[in-house]
């Protein structure tokens, strides 16, 4: 749809009167993203609202102080109006989620003259089931509950004083509308254990048959979705609409223009959601307690029933599946390299380019066709109890009796068809016979040279665990790539898609996220100039060092040197890439300094960054020690931060079973994994760990990377060029 004069007057009025209603002055970086997503959805075309253009992306990398968000909206909003499609905003965090639907689209109403309307998506698990907190008060006040079991599928409840009374608090402030019901809402962060108790999902869900139904947060949450102008989402629920088939939660693809905001974990997520998990001896236990669910619920089902004699089958195929998991298990721990040491009670063996042995093989085979037989017979029961609830026909299942059971049969009907992506993951045999390509090496003729599959075939490995009065064997699947997932499933359907992020390139370059995400080859790619003076604001220092990381003196070498990394200094920010070393230097360094260090771990991140800057508000200095999730996730302006340390490069894990798998399929086709795959995604953390430093114009500081890698490497150089421009200070 080529951009009408009234849609660009639209967009350049608005973003004047923003800037006039806020009292702030345009900004190049700003205008450029505007003036690129607004061509780019402009030379999308349709007929009759269906895209007839080839798919594309636009990417957008716009470091902070640009005014992202500002910028698509600005852009999207008008013309996805004019399209009739919904704008679907997803973003990896709670936090920026919250800021854009509290402050940034409230804010750009007040200051323009759009109309719209927004609401915010979260997944049915983000929000309280208030059967199943009555039912979880119910089962404490009552004991064991035969009529209300619903927390059985939960193991045992927590023994722990007040947990009763934390439940009638989260009853009291919902049903008083202190609390909407929104996990992310509640004051203090609940622990996972503690919410799965009070939550649900859509196997559980009775939906409208509940007698809570009218007064429900998930769907109460959910009424504005159909007629929301701008549906506010993260990349967790899209990648969960995807997959079941797009249109189930959030509109049809084909309807939408989405905007993803912190685009660089879409890939990741991506994998995760599609990867798969099976832990033998603790599905075996949570067989039995199918088998004890079995045994309660048989006396409220008449015998010969179709319900009946679908316990029964359960039961079988129950005992089957459980016959199959010991045999694999024996295989496993039998067969396999298991590699401990006094360090470690846990030990990962990783299946060369996903092929498993034949034996096991086989026996993953067998595990397939009996989960498969489980699953199939809890469906057949989840359906019996989900018509009981018509009242209107007559059923061999009473309304009450369908009532208490349904969420619990859905709960293991849920767990079992995860169970059953595992077996049928690992039963798919590489596709490298339909999917191949020559491997290039040199003068050989085609028919000479050895194929290599296009795409990477899956993970597959197994991780052994030691308890002081257990073990397990946990077996894995997952996609090394998500560039056919979310080719498939999303670019290729959707209407529009823009990804924006500060940190989108690798050493300059987009093709490591092209290749991650399967961006579509019409795809249009824009960094957006800074507008800050980096060389003015900030140094980068790389002094001189003991030991080098790869050392065993490293740690020790790092003790000696912060103390006078951070003299002088009000607020410090000391990265990780190793929490047990974090550990170590703050143990080493902690009588010396005493209420000077706050780790990430000490307590919620929260309360971490509260104390931080509560002591540099009040004059006093403060060392913040974190690893990954702080060198990426926080916001400390100004005085907040001044110094950021960065003790190591970060390369990945080397035993991360993923990373391997892609190394490995890199060799095979002639490439470098090291240069191809591990220093971009180094360059790509770094720059995000650098970027705490400067969080507003005003800023200044200075980074020092402890690594002399960084200088003494060829790839050193690289790395250092990707940084931001700032004023270099290298101790040779």
């Amino acid at each position: 749809m080529a951009l009408t004069d009234d849609i660009k007057q639209q967009i350049q009025q608005s973003y004047r009167d923003v800037l006039a209603g806020k009292d702030i002055r345009a900004r190049y970086g700003q205008r450029l993203m505007i003036a690129e997503i607004a061509r780019y959805m402009g030379d999308i075309t349709d007929n009759d609202g269906q895209r007839t253009s080839p798919p594309a992306a636009c990417v957008v990398e716009a470091g902070t102080g640009t005014g992202k968000t500002l910028a698509y909206l600005i852009a999207a909003i008008p013309v996805a109006r004019a399209l009739g499609k919904t704008l679907v905003i997803s973003t990896a965090t709670v936090a920026l989620q919250d800021q854009i639907v509290l402050k940034d689209l409230p804010d750009l109403k007040k200051h323009s003259r759009m109309d719209f309307t927004w609401t915010l998506a979260k997944g049915r698990g983000r929000y309280l089931c208030m059967s199943r907190l009555e039912s979880r008060l119910h089962d404490e006040g009552q004991g064991d509950s035969d009529t209300m079991p619903l927390f059985l599928v939960d193991g045992p409840t927590s023994e722990e004083p007040g947990t009763r009374a934390f439940f009638e608090e989260m009853l009291a402030s919902y049903g008083s509308r202190v609390w909407d019901g929104d996990r992310d809402h509640w004051p203090e962060q609940i622990p996972d254990d503690i919410w799965r108790q009070v939550t649900t999902d859509h196997r559980q869900c009775t939906n409208r048959h509940c007698s809570y139904f009218d007064s429900c947060a998930f769907f109460d949450a959910r009424k504005d979705l159909d007629d929301a102008d701008i549906v506010v989402a993260n990349h967790d629920l899209v990648l969960a609409d995807l997959a079941l088939g797009g249109g189930a939660i959030l509109p049809e693809p084909e309807n939408a223009l989405f905007i993803f905001d912190e685009a660089h974990h879409l890939p990741d997520k991506a994998l995760n959601h599609f990867a798969a998990s099976v832990p033998l001896n603790a599905t075996r236990q949570w067989l039995k307690q199918l088998s004890q669910a079995l045994a309660k619920m048989q006396p409220y089902l008449a015998p010969a029933t179709q319900g009946a004699k679908s316990l029964d089958r359960i039961s079988t195929a129950s005992r089957d599946v459980d016959v199959a998991l010991t045999r694999v298990y024996e295989d496993a721990e039998n067969n396999t390299g298991w590699e401990f040491n006094e360090e470690r009670r846990s030990a990962q063996w990783r299946y060369p380019e996903g092929t498993l042995p034949a034996a096991l093989g086989e026996l993953a085979a067998e595990a397939r066709v009996a989960t498969a037989g489980l699953v199939r017979h809890l469906g057949v029961l989840a359906d019996e109890l989900q018509t009981a609830f018509d009242e209107r026909k007559e059923h061999d299942i009473d309304r009450e009796t369908a009532e208490a059971w349904y969420p619990v049969i859905g709960s293991f009907h849920s767990r079992a068809e995860d169970q059953l992506r595992l077996w049928t993951a690992w039963c798919e045999l590489p596709a490298e016979h339909a999917n191949e390509e020559p491997r290039d090496s040199g003068e050989e003729s085609p028919a000479a040279q050895p194929r290599v599959a296009k795409s990477p075939p899956a993970a597959r490995w197994a991780v052994r665990q030691r308890w002081d009065h257990a073990e397990d064997i946990t077996l894995y699947s997952s996609p090394v790539l998500a560039d056919n997932l979310l080719f498939s499933r999303l670019w290729s359907r959707a209407y529009g898609a823009v990804l924006t992020s500060a940190t989108l390139t690798a050493l300059g370059r987009f093709d490591r996220l092209q290749s991650r995400a399967g961006l579509p080859e019409a795809s249009r790619f824009l960094v957006v100039p800074s507008s800050f003076r980096y060389a003015e604001m900030a140094t980068v220092e790389v002094p001189a060092m003991t030991a080098m990381p790869t050392d065993d003196t490293f740690t020790d070498a790092l003790v000696q040197r912060l103390p006078d990394l951070w003299a002088g200094e009000k607020a410090t920010l000391v990265l990780f890439t190793s929490r047990r070393q974090m550990h170590q230097v703050r143990d080493a360094l902690a009588p010396d300094y005493p209420e000077l260090i706050i780790t990430q771990d000490d307590m919620a991140k929260g309360e971490v960054l509260r104390q931080h800057c509560s002591r540099v508000d009040e004059g006093r200095p403060s060392v913040l020690f974190g690893v990954a999730s702080f060198a990426e996730g926080i916001d400390l302006p100004g005085r907040y931060l001044h110094h950021v340390v960065i003790t190591r490069l970060p390369f990945s894990v080397p035993d991360d079973p993923i990373d391997a798998s892609l190394a490995e399929w890199v060799t095979q086709r002639g490439g470098n994994p090291f240069m191809e795959i591990t220093v971009p995604d180094a360059s790509i953390k770094l720059v995000q760990a650098v970027g705490r430093l400067l969080r507003t114009e005003q800023d200044t500081g200075r980074v020092t990377i402890l690594d002399r890698r960084i200088v003494a490497r060829r790839y050193g150089q690289l790395l250092l060029d990707a940084l931001p421009p700032f004023r270099r200070v290298i101790e040779r």
